[in-house]
């Protein structure tokens, strides 16, 4: 199986937990408030993609658990490091100890895990209100990336290793983020790209978006012409899609195969492979009569192809 370690940190109560678990452990938001601080470090195997295995580092937050990190478990925690996530509470009233903390966690991080790639979560932003949110957010990006400019090695630098999102656990933000995270962690998702827009365009689609089967979290997707104007379409499906999932799940029932159609457009949602989800979207005057028997088979034809490819970047 092929290993990435994956360190999740930040100030306590700034909601690392509970994003991991909606993510991987099929939590819904308000069900989160169960959940107890982190003690030291919680360790997480996440299997995804079927042969890719995500090693999660939750990492206690506590100030006493942060100088240790950073002063006795340096080598432990840093090493081998594919991805760091620090998670900012957006309303904190320790902002300066958490810039701090996260500076001398990048530090540590990139002396020990060179090649490793962050994502800052600026999270809780349903907690702002929502026309001060762009604002609020560019103006911890700015802080953030300027922090990041000298354990980074530079302007230039930071803004290569380091990107920035906004993230709430009540809407698709956090599947927004954690999209772009499992994306950098996926060996071949190149080639898994470029099989998805030849598909795209043998089924003259308007646009198709792979899934990941137990997470829902998008992998890859391809269009044919950026005509739809909401940035947000594909973890809005990812929030909707998840959470029917796991309305089945309590009804006994297995989620197989979704089928929407208007006049305007009709999209297929669809088990693909063993580890994956796909969805087809036609667009346009017409979508709504195409048929659905012909898009199925298509899919399901190309359904070897894609295994394949998972079998390649698992070897």
């Amino acid at each position: 199986m092929s290993k990435r370690k994956v360190l999740l940190m930040g100030k306590s109560g700034s909601g690392k937990t509970s994003m991991r678990s909606i993510i991987f452990a099929n939590y819904i938001a308000r069900d989160t408030s169960r959940l107890g601080p982190t003690i030291e470090v919680e360790h997480a195997h996440v299997r995804f993609l079927g042969n890719l295995v995500l090693h999660l580092w939750d990492c206690g937050g506590q100030e006493t658990f942060m100088e240790n990190y950073l002063q006795n478990q340096k080598d432990q925690i840093f090493k081998n490091v594919q991805v760091l996530i620090y998670v900012f509470d957006v309303e904190s009233r320790e902002i300066e100890r958490d810039y701090r903390y996260y500076q001398s966690c990048l530090e540590s991080l990139l002396a020990n895990s060179p090649n490793a790639k962050v994502f800052c979560l600026i999270h809780k932003m349903d907690l702002i209100q929502e026309d001060h949110r762009d604002q609020t957010f560019d103006e911890k990006k700015r802080d953030i990336l300027r922090l990041s400019e000298a354990g980074a090695g530079g302007k230039d630098k930071a803004s290569e290793v380091v990107q920035c999102f906004k993230s709430s656990i009540w809407d698709e933000t956090l599947y927004k983020a954690w999209s772009a995270i499992v994306y950098k962690l996926i060996p071949n998702v190149h080639a898994i790209e470029a099989k998805l827009a030849n598909f795209t365009e043998v089924v003259e689609a308007s646009e198709v978006l792979l899934f990941e089967r137990a997470t829902f979290l998008v992998i890859a997707h391809a269009e044919v012409s950026e005509q739809n104007k909401d940035v947000h379409r594909f973890e809005k499906v990812s929030n909707i899609i998840k959470q029917f999932k796991l309305s089945c799940s309590k009804m006994g029932s297995q989620f197989e195969q979704v089928q929407v159609k208007n006049d305007q457009f009709a999209a297929f949602i669809e088990a693909f492979t063993p580890n994956t989800f796909i969805m087809v979207v036609l667009a346009g005057p017409g979508s709504a009569s195409v048929s659905a028997t012909t898009i199925l088979m298509n899919i399901r034809l190309a359904r070897k192809h894609f295994e394949r490819l998972e079998e390649a970047g698992a070897a």
